[in-house]
């Protein structure tokens, strides 16, 4: 078997395990556990895989859950940032929920191995995290709208107004001195519906959103407590957002790929345990 070929059979069974331990691999592969670990780099790299403590995730496409086709996206660098810079302020045994937009999804990459309560309405995220024996994972119902695969509409925004959250993560289609936007009105309810749930909102965006609006506003810029964006937002609207009193958090899109440590961030609301939510 060539190099190529070990590596192409390696990303297959990781892909259809979902979880796979690092001497499984080696047994299977008949090579080193030191050779896995330099095969399993180069998915890391790609996007295609999370290494964590004797094993690795897959966290590429699905051949049965749509998910986003980020790295054909030109700001796919930018969504990586922002995932990498956003996991940062989620601490370990968190309460979070994460919405179904695609920087969202670079968030939920990172944090599949962590011991975390997950809420969401996104099933390419419930089915990524569904993976790991370290997620407590709440799907929220609802009517699935096809095109991005989230759970929307009276079903999902009742459940939503059950359940209370440390943090919820939100991505929007524009931002503005308005306010917050999105273009679907259904989706809009049910993302006021996850402020409403949660003890602090941030929204995750890269800055081809800021100076746009869509067709329906989400909130004020007052509503939401961060915003987490790339380097690349012009001084315009840093203003805006700062003299609104959002915090602002810029990720660097030179930063290396890789895991962040979880950082309790100063002054964090305190952990709630779903096991105490009224969940219907």
């Amino acid at each position: 078997m060539t190099t190529d070929e070990r590596r192409d059979r390696l990303r297959d069974l990781v892909k259809d395990r979902g979880f796979a331990a690092l001497g499984e691999l080696a047994e299977q592969l008949s090579v080193s556990e030191s050779t896995i670990r330099r095969d399993l780099e180069m998915l890391e790299e790609a996007g295609l895989a999370r290494r964590t403590h004797g094993g690795v995730y897959w966290t590429g496409e699905s051949d049965t859950i749509g998910v986003f086709q980020s790295r054909n996206d030109d700001f796919w660098a930018a969504k990586q940032a922002i995932g990498r810079a956003a996991a940062e302020l989620v601490s370990d045994h968190d309460t979070i929920l994460l919405d179904g937009g695609s920087t969202v999804y670079e968030l939920a990459r990172l944090i599949v191995h962590r011991p975390l309560q997950v809420v969401t309405n996104s099933l390419p995220v419930a089915h990524l995290l569904s993976t790991s024996d370290s997620i407590d994972l709440v799907m929220i119902g609802g009517c699935v709208r096809g095109r991005t695969s989230v759970t929307i509409g009276p079903l999902a925004d009742s459940q939503l107004a059950t359940i209370n959250v440390t943090t919820s993560f939100l991505s929007v289609a524009g931002v503005s001195p308005r306010g917050f936007f999105n273009s679907d009105m259904m989706l809009v309810e049910s993302e006021k519906a996850m402020l409403a749930s949660a003890e602090r909102s941030i929204v995750l965006a890269d800055h081809s959103k800021f100076g746009k609006t869509s067709l329906s506003r989400i909130c004020e810029l007052d509503e939401i407590d961060t915003v987490v964006t790339d380097d690349g937002l012009d001084s315009d609207a840093k203003a805006w957002l700062e003299s609104s009193g959002v915090q602002l958090r810029l990720a660097s899109t030179s930063s290396p790929p890789g895991t962040p440590k979880a950082a309790p961030t100063p002054n964090s609301s305190p952990t709630h345990s779903l096991n105490n939510a009224n969940l219907t």
